[in-house]
Protein backbone atom coordinates (compact mmCIF):
# COMPACT_ATOMS: atom_id res chain seq x y z
CA UNK A 1 0.00 0.00 0.00
CA UNK A 2 1.47 3.42 -0.80
CA UNK A 3 1.17 6.50 0.75
CA UNK A 4 -0.84 8.37 -1.91
CA UNK A 5 -2.60 5.43 -3.58
CA UNK A 6 -4.86 3.01 -1.33
CA UNK A 7 -4.44 -0.68 -3.23
CA UNK A 8 -6.56 -2.34 0.01
CA UNK A 9 -9.41 -0.29 1.47
CA UNK A 10 -11.88 -2.66 3.49
CA UNK A 11 -13.53 -0.85 6.26
CA UNK A 12 -16.32 -3.55 6.40
CA UNK A 13 -13.29 -5.91 8.00
CA UNK A 14 -13.61 -4.64 11.56
CA UNK A 15 -9.69 -5.86 11.65
CA UNK A 16 -8.56 -3.42 9.10
CA UNK A 17 -10.81 -1.08 10.38
CA UNK A 18 -9.14 -0.79 13.60
CA UNK A 19 -5.54 -1.32 12.11
CA UNK A 20 -5.19 0.45 9.04
CA UNK A 21 -8.82 1.57 7.99
CA UNK A 22 -9.67 4.66 10.91
CA UNK A 23 -6.91 6.78 11.06
CA UNK A 24 -6.46 7.25 7.39
CA UNK A 25 -10.03 7.85 6.53
CA UNK A 26 -9.86 10.35 9.90
CA UNK A 27 -7.07 12.26 8.05
CA UNK A 28 -9.03 13.12 4.87
CA UNK A 29 -12.49 14.03 6.85
CA UNK A 30 -10.34 16.49 8.47
CA UNK A 31 -8.66 17.69 5.53
CA UNK A 32 -11.99 17.45 3.49
CA UNK A 33 -14.50 19.42 6.28
CA UNK A 34 -11.80 23.23 5.54
CA UNK A 35 -11.97 22.42 1.98
CA UNK A 36 -15.17 22.02 1.46
CA UNK A 37 -15.67 25.04 3.94
CA UNK A 38 -14.34 27.75 2.11
CA UNK A 39 -15.38 25.98 -1.13
CA UNK A 40 -19.04 27.00 0.66
CA UNK A 41 -17.14 30.65 1.46
CA UNK A 42 -16.56 31.41 -1.91
CA UNK A 43 -19.84 29.77 -3.64
CA UNK A 44 -22.17 32.31 -1.64
CA UNK A 45 -20.20 35.09 -0.54
CA UNK A 46 -21.94 37.34 -3.57
CA UNK A 47 -25.16 36.75 -0.42
CA UNK A 48 -23.12 39.07 1.89
CA UNK A 49 -21.34 40.80 -0.89
CA UNK A 50 -24.47 42.74 -2.16
CA UNK A 51 -25.35 43.99 0.49
CA UNK A 52 -22.12 45.88 1.35
CA UNK A 53 -21.89 46.80 -2.66
CA UNK A 54 -25.63 48.00 -1.88
CA UNK A 55 -24.22 50.09 1.48
CA UNK A 56 -21.56 51.24 -0.91
CA UNK A 57 -23.65 52.69 -3.12
CA UNK A 58 -22.45 50.30 -6.52
CA UNK A 59 -24.67 51.82 -9.04
CA UNK A 60 -26.92 48.28 -9.55
CA UNK A 61 -30.56 47.76 -8.76
CA UNK A 62 -32.16 45.24 -6.47
CA UNK A 63 -32.81 42.79 -8.83
CA UNK A 64 -29.55 43.33 -10.36
CA UNK A 65 -27.72 42.30 -7.00
CA UNK A 66 -30.23 39.27 -6.80
CA UNK A 67 -29.03 38.27 -9.96
CA UNK A 68 -25.56 37.70 -8.85
CA UNK A 69 -26.50 35.43 -6.17
CA UNK A 70 -28.35 33.36 -8.44
CA UNK A 71 -25.69 32.88 -11.33
CA UNK A 72 -23.53 31.81 -8.46
CA UNK A 73 -25.87 29.68 -7.37
CA UNK A 74 -27.16 27.99 -10.90
CA UNK A 75 -23.51 27.29 -11.98
CA UNK A 76 -22.44 25.45 -8.69
CA UNK A 77 -25.31 23.90 -8.81
CA UNK A 78 -24.77 22.81 -12.34
CA UNK A 79 -21.10 21.85 -11.61
CA UNK A 80 -22.17 19.68 -9.01
CA UNK A 81 -23.12 17.34 -11.76
CA UNK A 82 -19.85 16.15 -13.47
CA UNK A 83 -18.35 16.23 -10.12
CA UNK A 84 -20.70 13.50 -8.73
CA UNK A 85 -18.35 10.93 -10.89
CA UNK A 86 -14.85 12.51 -10.63
CA UNK A 87 -14.27 10.15 -7.81
CA UNK A 88 -14.18 7.27 -10.16
CA UNK A 89 -12.47 8.80 -12.72
CA UNK A 90 -9.81 10.58 -10.94
CA UNK A 91 -9.48 9.75 -7.45
CA UNK A 92 -10.49 11.48 -4.21
CA UNK A 93 -6.79 13.28 -3.46
CA UNK A 94 -6.24 14.26 -7.34
CA UNK A 95 -10.49 15.59 -7.11
CA UNK A 96 -10.21 17.25 -4.03
CA UNK A 97 -6.73 19.24 -4.76
CA UNK A 98 -7.53 20.48 -7.99
CA UNK A 99 -11.07 21.98 -7.29
CA UNK A 100 -10.11 23.36 -4.12
CA UNK A 101 -7.11 24.85 -6.09
CA UNK A 102 -9.62 26.33 -8.64
CA UNK A 103 -11.66 28.32 -6.25
CA UNK A 104 -8.23 30.82 -6.31
CA UNK A 105 -9.70 32.28 -9.47
CA UNK A 106 -12.69 33.93 -8.29
CA UNK A 107 -11.42 34.65 -4.87
CA UNK A 108 -8.77 36.58 -6.85
CA UNK A 109 -10.22 38.19 -9.42
CA UNK A 110 -12.75 39.53 -6.85
CA UNK A 111 -10.21 40.73 -4.63
CA UNK A 112 -9.12 42.69 -7.69
CA UNK A 113 -12.62 44.49 -9.25
CA UNK A 114 -14.13 44.34 -5.98
CA UNK A 115 -11.83 47.92 -4.94
CA UNK A 116 -13.71 49.78 -7.70
CA UNK A 117 -17.24 51.26 -7.95
CA UNK A 118 -17.16 51.71 -11.36
CA UNK A 119 -16.83 48.20 -12.28
CA UNK A 120 -19.20 47.04 -15.10
CA UNK A 121 -22.04 44.31 -13.93
CA UNK A 122 -20.72 41.91 -16.06
CA UNK A 123 -17.65 41.57 -14.52
CA UNK A 124 -18.82 40.90 -11.58
CA UNK A 125 -21.75 38.65 -13.12
CA UNK A 126 -18.35 36.55 -14.57
CA UNK A 127 -16.75 36.54 -11.09
CA UNK A 128 -20.32 34.93 -9.98
CA UNK A 129 -20.48 32.42 -12.40
CA UNK A 130 -16.95 31.65 -11.44
CA UNK A 131 -17.50 30.80 -8.03
CA UNK A 132 -19.86 27.88 -8.99
CA UNK A 133 -16.69 26.28 -8.47
CA UNK A 134 -17.63 26.29 -4.70
CA UNK A 135 -20.88 24.89 -5.43
CA UNK A 136 -19.78 21.80 -7.02
CA UNK A 137 -16.98 20.92 -4.42
CA UNK A 138 -19.41 19.61 -2.32
CA UNK A 139 -20.70 16.61 -4.84
CA UNK A 140 -17.50 14.90 -4.86
CA UNK A 141 -16.08 15.66 -1.67
CA UNK A 142 -18.94 13.66 0.10
CA UNK A 143 -18.79 11.13 -2.57
CA UNK A 144 -15.53 10.85 -1.93
CA UNK A 145 -16.07 10.44 2.15
CA UNK A 146 -18.41 8.30 2.05
CA UNK A 147 -15.67 5.65 0.67
CA UNK A 148 -13.72 6.02 3.62
CA UNK A 149 -16.24 5.05 6.52
CA UNK A 150 -18.33 1.79 6.82
CA UNK A 151 -21.66 1.75 6.44
CA UNK A 152 -22.48 1.81 10.21
CA UNK A 153 -20.91 5.56 10.67
CA UNK A 154 -22.41 6.77 7.21
CA UNK A 155 -24.42 9.23 9.09
CA UNK A 156 -21.54 10.59 11.18
CA UNK A 157 -18.95 10.83 8.63
CA UNK A 158 -21.37 12.29 6.35
CA UNK A 159 -22.98 14.40 8.27
CA UNK A 160 -19.42 15.70 9.70
CA UNK A 161 -18.02 16.66 6.17
CA UNK A 162 -21.42 18.20 5.19
CA UNK A 163 -22.22 19.79 8.53
CA UNK A 164 -18.71 21.41 9.42
CA UNK A 165 -18.47 22.11 4.91
CA UNK A 166 -22.11 23.62 5.61
CA UNK A 167 -20.16 26.13 8.25
CA UNK A 168 -18.68 27.63 5.34
CA UNK A 169 -21.76 30.09 4.91
CA UNK A 170 -21.83 31.05 8.32
CA UNK A 171 -18.19 31.13 8.12
CA UNK A 172 -18.15 33.75 5.18
CA UNK A 173 -21.23 35.86 6.56
CA UNK A 174 -19.45 36.43 9.64
CA UNK A 175 -16.04 36.21 8.36
CA UNK A 176 -16.52 38.73 5.58
CA UNK A 177 -18.21 41.52 7.30
CA UNK A 178 -15.28 41.73 9.62
CA UNK A 179 -12.35 41.68 7.46
CA UNK A 180 -14.19 44.63 5.27
CA UNK A 181 -13.61 47.03 8.35
CA UNK A 182 -9.26 46.71 8.31
CA UNK A 183 -6.84 47.14 5.80
CA UNK A 184 -6.12 43.33 5.87
CA UNK A 185 -3.36 42.95 3.09
CA UNK A 186 -2.28 46.89 2.96
CA UNK A 187 -2.20 48.57 -0.32
CA UNK A 188 -3.46 45.38 -2.00
CA UNK A 189 -6.75 45.93 -0.18
CA UNK A 190 -7.23 48.84 -2.09
CA UNK A 191 -8.50 52.53 -1.14
CA UNK A 192 -11.31 52.49 1.20
CA UNK A 193 -14.83 53.32 0.69
CA UNK A 194 -17.16 55.52 2.81
CA UNK A 195 -20.52 53.79 3.37
CA UNK A 196 -23.65 55.54 2.58
CA UNK A 197 -25.93 53.42 4.58
CA UNK A 198 -26.11 51.73 8.32
CA UNK A 199 -24.86 48.14 6.70
CA UNK A 200 -26.55 46.98 10.15
CA UNK A 201 -23.57 44.90 11.66
CA UNK A 202 -22.70 43.60 15.08
CA UNK A 203 -18.93 44.82 14.16
CA UNK A 204 -19.80 48.52 15.10
CA UNK A 205 -16.59 49.88 12.45
CA UNK A 206 -19.42 49.04 9.69
CA UNK A 207 -21.47 52.05 9.92
CA UNK A 208 -22.77 54.72 7.70
CA UNK A 209 -19.76 57.18 7.22
CA UNK A 210 -16.76 54.63 8.46
CA UNK A 211 -14.66 52.95 5.97
CA UNK A 212 -14.75 49.55 4.30
CA UNK A 213 -12.04 47.47 2.12
CA UNK A 214 -14.51 45.80 0.16
CA UNK A 215 -11.55 44.10 -1.82
CA UNK A 216 -10.72 41.81 1.16
CA UNK A 217 -14.46 39.68 0.73
CA UNK A 218 -12.21 38.51 -1.74
CA UNK A 219 -8.33 38.19 -0.03
CA UNK A 220 -9.31 36.57 2.95
CA UNK A 221 -10.42 32.93 1.34
CA UNK A 222 -7.44 33.19 -0.64
CA UNK A 223 -5.43 33.07 2.77
CA UNK A 224 -7.16 30.14 3.38
CA UNK A 225 -6.73 28.53 -0.12
CA UNK A 226 -2.91 28.18 -0.38
CA UNK A 227 -2.14 26.19 2.46
CA UNK A 228 -5.20 23.97 1.97
CA UNK A 229 -4.32 23.05 -1.53
CA UNK A 230 -0.84 22.48 0.38
CA UNK A 231 -2.68 19.97 2.65
CA UNK A 232 -4.56 18.52 0.28
CA UNK A 233 -1.90 17.37 -2.18
CA UNK A 234 0.31 16.09 1.11
CA UNK A 235 -2.17 14.09 3.08
CA UNK A 236 -5.07 12.66 1.13
CA UNK A 237 -5.49 9.78 -0.93
CA UNK A 238 -7.22 8.18 -3.66
CA UNK A 239 -8.57 4.60 -3.08
CA UNK A 240 -7.60 2.42 -6.34
CA UNK A 241 -9.95 -0.64 -5.76
CA UNK A 242 -12.49 -1.91 -8.31
CA UNK A 243 -15.55 -0.39 -6.33
CA UNK A 244 -14.06 3.51 -6.30
CA UNK A 245 -11.54 4.39 -8.86
CA UNK A 246 -10.37 1.41 -10.88
CA UNK A 247 -7.62 2.34 -13.40
CA UNK A 248 -6.36 5.64 -11.94
CA UNK A 249 -4.05 7.50 -13.66
CA UNK A 250 -1.48 10.21 -13.18
CA UNK A 251 -2.85 13.33 -11.59
CA UNK A 252 -2.10 15.19 -15.33
CA UNK A 253 -4.45 13.24 -16.88
CA UNK A 254 -6.50 13.45 -13.83
CA UNK A 255 -6.66 16.93 -13.72
CA UNK A 256 -7.33 17.14 -17.08
CA UNK A 257 -10.58 14.74 -17.11
CA UNK A 258 -11.78 17.20 -14.24
CA UNK A 259 -10.93 20.31 -16.16
CA UNK A 260 -13.18 18.58 -19.21
CA UNK A 261 -15.98 17.51 -17.36
CA UNK A 262 -16.27 20.85 -15.46
CA UNK A 263 -16.27 22.31 -19.09
CA UNK A 264 -19.00 20.94 -20.19
CA UNK A 265 -20.81 22.23 -16.62
CA UNK A 266 -20.00 25.73 -17.35
CA UNK A 267 -21.33 25.44 -21.37
CA UNK A 268 -24.44 24.11 -19.98
CA UNK A 269 -24.51 26.68 -17.19
CA UNK A 270 -23.85 29.33 -19.34
CA UNK A 271 -26.79 28.76 -21.62
CA UNK A 272 -29.28 27.77 -19.31
CA UNK A 273 -28.16 31.50 -17.93
CA UNK A 274 -28.85 33.37 -20.74
CA UNK A 275 -32.46 32.75 -21.48
CA UNK A 276 -33.34 32.83 -17.87
CA UNK A 277 -31.43 36.35 -17.81
CA UNK A 278 -33.02 37.54 -21.01
CA UNK A 279 -36.61 36.43 -20.87
CA UNK A 280 -35.87 37.39 -16.80
CA UNK A 281 -39.71 38.75 -17.33
CA UNK A 282 -41.08 35.23 -18.33
CA UNK A 283 -40.88 34.00 -15.32
CA UNK A 284 -42.13 30.25 -16.37
CA UNK A 285 -38.22 30.53 -18.16
CA UNK A 286 -36.39 29.40 -15.68
CA UNK A 287 -38.50 26.59 -15.41
CA UNK A 288 -37.86 24.98 -18.22
CA UNK A 289 -34.32 26.00 -18.48
CA UNK A 290 -33.22 24.14 -15.42
CA UNK A 291 -34.27 21.18 -16.37
CA UNK A 292 -32.69 21.19 -19.73
CA UNK A 293 -29.48 22.07 -18.02
CA UNK A 294 -29.33 18.66 -16.29
CA UNK A 295 -30.46 16.75 -19.07
CA UNK A 296 -28.05 18.87 -21.61
CA UNK A 297 -25.35 17.83 -18.84
CA UNK A 298 -25.28 14.40 -18.41
CA UNK A 299 -26.25 14.32 -22.49
CA UNK A 300 -23.31 16.03 -22.68
CA UNK A 301 -20.97 14.47 -19.91
CA UNK A 302 -21.59 10.96 -22.04
CA UNK A 303 -21.69 12.11 -25.56
CA UNK A 304 -18.51 14.30 -26.07
CA UNK A 305 -16.46 12.04 -23.54
CA UNK A 306 -13.02 10.36 -24.75
CA UNK A 307 -13.56 6.27 -24.31
CA UNK A 308 -12.07 5.43 -21.26
CA UNK A 309 -14.27 8.59 -19.91
CA UNK A 310 -17.43 7.62 -21.36
CA UNK A 311 -17.18 3.82 -20.67
CA UNK A 312 -16.83 5.09 -16.92
CA UNK A 313 -19.47 7.23 -16.95
CA UNK A 314 -21.58 4.71 -18.41
CA UNK A 315 -21.17 2.43 -15.40
CA UNK A 316 -22.15 4.89 -13.05
CA UNK A 317 -24.67 6.49 -14.79
CA UNK A 318 -26.29 3.25 -13.62
CA UNK A 319 -27.79 5.15 -11.15
CA UNK A 320 -30.30 6.70 -13.41
CA UNK A 321 -32.40 3.57 -13.55
CA UNK A 322 -32.97 2.88 -10.06
CA UNK A 323 -36.26 4.45 -9.01
CA UNK A 324 -34.91 5.73 -5.64
CA UNK A 325 -32.39 7.61 -6.87
CA UNK A 326 -35.09 10.14 -8.34
CA UNK A 327 -37.59 9.38 -5.18
CA UNK A 328 -34.25 10.45 -2.86
CA UNK A 329 -33.12 13.71 -4.99
CA UNK A 330 -36.70 15.17 -4.25
CA UNK A 331 -36.66 14.58 -0.67
CA UNK A 332 -33.25 16.09 -0.47
CA UNK A 333 -33.51 18.97 -2.25
CA UNK A 334 -36.61 19.94 0.72
CA UNK A 335 -33.61 19.77 2.79
CA UNK A 336 -30.10 20.64 1.34
CA UNK A 337 -31.63 22.58 -1.42
CA UNK A 338 -33.65 24.86 1.16
CA UNK A 339 -30.85 25.61 3.53
CA UNK A 340 -28.28 26.57 0.99
CA UNK A 341 -31.31 28.70 -1.11
CA UNK A 342 -32.21 30.65 2.18
CA UNK A 343 -28.80 31.02 3.22
CA UNK A 344 -28.09 32.55 -0.25
CA UNK A 345 -31.19 35.11 -0.22
CA UNK A 346 -31.41 36.09 3.39
CA UNK A 347 -29.20 38.83 3.72
CA UNK A 348 -30.83 40.61 0.50
CA UNK A 349 -34.39 39.69 2.25
CA UNK A 350 -33.97 41.24 5.59
CA UNK A 351 -32.56 44.16 3.93
CA UNK A 352 -35.40 44.70 1.17
CA UNK A 353 -38.03 43.47 3.64
CA UNK A 354 -37.61 45.20 6.67
CA UNK A 355 -34.95 47.22 5.67
CA UNK A 356 -37.25 49.72 4.05
CA UNK A 357 -40.61 51.18 5.06
CA UNK A 358 -43.37 50.17 3.38
CA UNK A 359 -45.71 52.92 2.50
CA UNK A 360 -48.36 54.69 -0.03
CA UNK A 361 -46.98 57.29 -1.75
CA UNK A 362 -50.04 59.34 -4.21
CA UNK A 363 -51.81 56.08 -4.24
CA UNK A 364 -48.73 53.74 -4.95
CA UNK A 365 -47.25 51.27 -2.93
CA UNK A 366 -43.53 52.02 -2.51
CA UNK A 367 -40.15 50.32 -0.72
CA UNK A 368 -37.36 52.97 -1.14
CA UNK A 369 -37.70 54.87 2.18
CA UNK A 370 -35.17 53.37 4.14
CA UNK A 371 -35.61 52.08 7.85
CA UNK A 372 -33.96 53.18 10.30
CA UNK A 373 -35.68 50.71 12.91
CA UNK A 374 -34.87 47.92 10.72
CA UNK A 375 -32.87 45.28 11.96
CA UNK A 376 -29.14 45.10 11.92
CA UNK A 377 -28.97 42.54 8.53
CA UNK A 378 -25.60 41.21 9.42
CA UNK A 379 -26.33 40.42 12.87
CA UNK A 380 -28.89 38.28 12.04
CA UNK A 381 -28.12 37.06 8.29
CA UNK A 382 -25.59 34.21 9.56
CA UNK A 383 -28.19 32.50 12.36
CA UNK A 384 -29.82 30.17 10.94
CA UNK A 385 -27.18 28.46 8.71
CA UNK A 386 -25.16 28.38 11.66
CA UNK A 387 -27.20 26.46 13.27
CA UNK A 388 -28.67 24.60 10.25
CA UNK A 389 -25.04 23.78 9.97
CA UNK A 390 -24.35 22.90 13.34
CA UNK A 391 -26.82 20.19 13.72
CA UNK A 392 -26.67 18.20 10.93
CA UNK A 393 -23.99 16.21 12.26
CA UNK A 394 -26.50 15.70 15.17
CA UNK A 395 -29.15 14.52 12.50
CA UNK A 396 -26.67 12.05 10.91
CA UNK A 397 -26.21 10.62 14.52
CA UNK A 398 -29.50 10.40 15.27
CA UNK A 399 -31.05 9.11 11.92
CA UNK A 400 -28.15 6.08 12.77
CA UNK A 401 -29.97 5.55 15.72
CA UNK A 402 -33.38 5.64 15.05
CA UNK A 403 -33.50 5.37 11.31
CA UNK A 404 -33.54 8.31 8.84
CA UNK A 405 -37.19 8.08 6.96
CA UNK A 406 -38.48 8.85 10.37
CA UNK A 407 -36.35 11.67 11.17
CA UNK A 408 -36.96 13.00 7.71
CA UNK A 409 -40.28 12.89 8.32
CA UNK A 410 -40.96 15.04 11.46
CA UNK A 411 -38.63 17.31 9.77
CA UNK A 412 -40.94 17.80 6.29
CA UNK A 413 -43.69 18.40 8.88
CA UNK A 414 -41.60 21.11 10.77
CA UNK A 415 -40.94 22.88 7.65
CA UNK A 416 -44.10 23.24 5.77
CA UNK A 417 -45.31 24.95 9.31
CA UNK A 418 -42.27 27.11 9.64
CA UNK A 419 -42.53 28.11 5.98
CA UNK A 420 -46.14 29.26 6.22
CA UNK A 421 -45.39 31.14 9.49
CA UNK A 422 -42.52 32.86 7.58
CA UNK A 423 -44.25 33.57 4.79
CA UNK A 424 -47.45 35.59 6.42
CA UNK A 425 -44.77 37.81 8.40
CA UNK A 426 -43.49 38.37 5.32
CA UNK A 427 -46.59 39.49 3.90
CA UNK A 428 -47.42 41.66 6.82
CA UNK A 429 -44.36 42.99 7.32
CA UNK A 430 -44.21 43.88 3.16
CA UNK A 431 -47.16 46.13 3.51
CA UNK A 432 -46.23 47.97 6.97
CA UNK A 433 -44.13 50.90 7.20
CA UNK A 434 -43.03 49.68 10.90
CA UNK A 435 -42.10 46.36 9.42
CA UNK A 436 -39.41 45.98 12.37
CA UNK A 437 -42.56 45.05 14.30
CA UNK A 438 -42.63 41.41 12.22
CA UNK A 439 -39.10 40.98 12.25
CA UNK A 440 -39.27 38.82 15.48
CA UNK A 441 -41.62 36.22 15.16
CA UNK A 442 -40.48 35.64 10.95
CA UNK A 443 -36.92 35.35 12.53
CA UNK A 444 -37.86 33.06 14.80
CA UNK A 445 -39.30 30.96 12.29
CA UNK A 446 -36.61 30.60 9.76
CA UNK A 447 -34.17 29.78 12.46
CA UNK A 448 -36.60 27.23 13.35
CA UNK A 449 -37.03 26.55 9.38
CA UNK A 450 -33.20 26.47 8.91
CA UNK A 451 -32.77 24.07 11.96
CA UNK A 452 -35.19 21.63 10.33
CA UNK A 453 -33.08 21.58 7.02
CA UNK A 454 -30.03 20.46 9.28
CA UNK A 455 -31.29 17.86 10.52
CA UNK A 456 -32.92 16.78 7.35
CA UNK A 457 -29.73 16.78 5.77
CA UNK A 458 -28.28 14.27 7.99
CA UNK A 459 -31.39 12.20 7.70
CA UNK A 460 -31.45 12.03 3.79
CA UNK A 461 -27.76 11.25 3.82
CA UNK A 462 -28.55 8.37 6.18
CA UNK A 463 -31.24 6.74 4.24
CA UNK A 464 -28.95 7.10 1.06
CA UNK A 465 -26.44 5.03 2.04
CA UNK A 466 -28.56 2.64 3.47
CA UNK A 467 -30.79 2.04 0.68
CA UNK A 468 -27.78 2.03 -2.29
CA UNK A 469 -24.75 -0.13 -2.59
CA UNK A 470 -21.21 0.58 -2.00
CA UNK A 471 -20.59 2.09 -5.61
CA UNK A 472 -23.72 3.63 -6.19
CA UNK A 473 -23.99 5.38 -3.07
CA UNK A 474 -21.22 7.87 -3.68
CA UNK A 475 -22.54 8.60 -7.22
CA UNK A 476 -26.45 8.83 -5.87
CA UNK A 477 -24.68 11.12 -2.74
CA UNK A 478 -23.30 13.54 -5.22
CA UNK A 479 -26.14 13.76 -8.10
CA UNK A 480 -28.89 14.60 -5.26
CA UNK A 481 -26.63 17.37 -3.90
CA UNK A 482 -26.35 18.80 -7.61
CA UNK A 483 -30.11 18.59 -7.88
CA UNK A 484 -30.41 19.97 -4.41
CA UNK A 485 -28.23 23.03 -5.17
CA UNK A 486 -30.21 24.54 -7.68
CA UNK A 487 -31.98 25.42 -4.80
CA UNK A 488 -29.45 28.48 -4.64
CA UNK A 489 -30.32 29.61 -7.54
CA UNK A 490 -34.09 29.06 -7.32
CA UNK A 491 -34.87 30.80 -4.09
CA UNK A 492 -33.09 33.74 -4.45
CA UNK A 493 -34.61 33.87 -7.80
CA UNK A 494 -38.05 33.36 -6.71
CA UNK A 495 -37.97 35.27 -3.80
CA UNK A 496 -36.54 38.60 -5.50
CA UNK A 497 -39.49 38.53 -8.33
CA UNK A 498 -41.81 37.95 -5.41
CA UNK A 499 -40.78 41.02 -3.96
CA UNK A 500 -40.47 42.65 -6.72
CA UNK A 501 -44.41 41.94 -7.04
CA UNK A 502 -44.91 42.52 -4.08
CA UNK A 503 -46.29 39.17 -3.07
CA UNK A 504 -43.34 37.52 -1.06
CA UNK A 505 -45.33 35.04 1.09
CA UNK A 506 -45.61 33.39 -1.82
CA UNK A 507 -42.68 32.20 -2.53
CA UNK A 508 -42.49 30.38 1.23
CA UNK A 509 -46.43 28.77 0.54
CA UNK A 510 -45.23 27.71 -2.71
CA UNK A 511 -41.63 26.22 -0.73
CA UNK A 512 -43.88 24.80 2.20
CA UNK A 513 -46.50 22.75 -0.50
CA UNK A 514 -43.19 21.32 -2.16
CA UNK A 515 -42.49 20.40 1.76
CA UNK A 516 -45.53 18.88 1.98
CA UNK A 517 -45.33 16.56 -1.41
CA UNK A 518 -41.79 15.47 -0.11
CA UNK A 519 -43.74 14.17 3.44
CA UNK A 520 -46.09 11.83 1.24
CA UNK A 521 -43.49 10.25 -0.40
CA UNK A 522 -41.25 9.94 2.48
CA UNK A 523 -43.84 8.92 4.01
CA UNK A 524 -45.09 6.02 1.05
CA UNK A 525 -41.60 4.77 -0.19
CA UNK A 526 -40.18 4.18 3.65
CA UNK A 527 -42.03 4.68 6.64
CA UNK A 528 -46.02 3.42 5.38
CA UNK A 529 -47.82 -0.06 5.01
CA UNK A 530 -46.48 -0.07 1.27
CA UNK A 531 -42.64 1.09 1.98
CA UNK A 532 -40.30 -0.55 -0.06
CA UNK A 533 -37.19 -0.03 2.84
CA UNK A 534 -37.89 0.00 6.42
CA UNK A 535 -36.94 3.15 7.64
CA UNK A 536 -33.31 3.23 5.82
Amino acid sequence: MSKVDLERWDVENQEFWDSTGQHIAKRNLWISIPSLLVGFSVWLMWGIITVQMKNLGFPFSQSELFTLTAIAGLTGATLRIPSSFFIRLAGGRNTIFFTTALLMIPAFGSALVLQDKNTPLWVFQILAFLSGFGGGNFASSMSNISFFFPKRMQGYALGMNAGLGNFGVTTMQILVPLVMTIPLLGAFSGESMILTANSGTIFKRIMAGSETWLANAGWVWMLWLIPLAFFGWTGLNNIKTDHVTPGLKNPIISFGRISWLLMIGFVTAAVGLYFILTFKTHTWVKWVALPGVIAATVFLMKSLSPGEIKKNLERQFKIFDHKHTWIMTIIYTMTFGSFIGFSAAVGLSIKFIFGVKHVMVDGIMTHTMANPDGPATFMFAWVGAFIGALIRPIGGKLSDKVGGAIVTQWVSIVMVVSAIGVGYYAKLAYQSATPQDYFMPFFVLLVILFTATGIGNGSTFRTISMVFNEEQAGPVLGWTSAVAAYGAFLIPKVIGEQMKATTPEYAMYGFALFYAVCAVLNWWYYLGPKKEYNNP
